[in-house]
Parts: structure tokens; C-alpha cells; sequence
């Protein structure tokens, strides 16, 4: 059974989770220029991915007897994602930007990793290695998409 710092971890991820979603919905919603359907359709998708995924974490948290998030003022003290507020982002610094969180999302995935290895705790660790999988698969994207 996991331990309570086992639990705070996936509720830190999965506020990572919520805020890049957030965040991928705000640049797919005002992605503009010359590859604008391109990035527009690539963002709606990742935002798609990422939603899906806050529901398996916390579904997790829940198995394991845990509390998940209860608000967005909860999402914000947890999530290790930063906001962009800024209004006048050019494409390429929304996928920059992208790219960077889901990298940096993968990081804290992998340090998540090996938490729930040595808790003996195989089946969230087997959606680890998915999640990272697609936040590393996310970040390859829109690397591609910016050359």
C-alpha cells in the first residue's frame, strides 16, 4: 500500500496534468498563423490526451484509498507547470513553450517512477511508463512542428 508521499506525487502529477491541459487549450484557442489548422488541430489533440490522462490518475489516487484535487486553487498550489498569461505569443512560442512542459512533465513522471517502483506499486507504474511515453511523444511533435 502506498504511503501518503506516494499519493501527494500522483496528485502533484496530476495537477501538472490539469495545468497543461489548461495551457494547451489556451494556445490551441489562440494559435494564429500560416500553419494555424496545422498547430490548431495538433493542440485540440494533445489537450485531448492530457484531459483523458486526469482521469486515470486520479482513478489511481482513488484505488489506493487517497484524496485527488478538489479545485482549481488546489491545481494551482500543486502543479509544477507554470501559466502563460501573455496575450501577444507568436505560434512558435506556444509550441516552445508546450514542448518544454511536456518535457518537463516527463521529468517528473520519471522521478514518479521510481517512487511507485520502490513502493512495489506495479500497476501505477506501468501507467508511468505510458504517460511518459506520451508526454515524451508530445514534445517530439511539436519539436517537429517547429522546424
Amino acid at each position: 500500500m502506498p504511503n501518503r508521499t506516494h499519493l501527494d506525487a500522483l496528485n502533484a502529477v496530476l495537477a501538472d496534468y490539469f495545468a497543461l491541459y489548461l495551457k494547451t487549450k489556451n494556445f490551441h484557442w489562440h494559435v494564429s498563423g500560416p500553419h494555424f489548422r496545422d498547430f490548431h488541430l495538433l493542440l485540440d489533440e494533445q489537450a485531448a490526451e492530457l484531459l483523458a490522462t486526469t482521469d486515470q490518475i486520479a482513478e489511481r489516487v482513488r484505488k489506493q484509498g487517497g484524496i485527488t484535487l478538489h479545485s482549481i486553487g488546489e491545481i494551482a498550489r500543486h502543479s509544477r507547470i507554470k501559466d502563460d498569461d501573455r496575450t501577444n505569443l507568436d505560434a512558435a512560442a506556444m509550441l516552445t513553450a508546450l514542448r518544454d512542459d511536456n518535457l518537463t512533465l516527463a521529468s517528473h513522471l520519471k522521478d514518479l517512477k521510481e517512487m511507485v517502483d520502490a513502493a512495489r506499486d506495479n500497476a501505477t507504474s506501468g501507467l508511468v511508463d505510458s504517460w511518459t511515453d506520451e508526454a515524451e511523444r508530445r514534445a517530439w511533435f511539436l519539436t517537429e512542428s517547429l522546424r
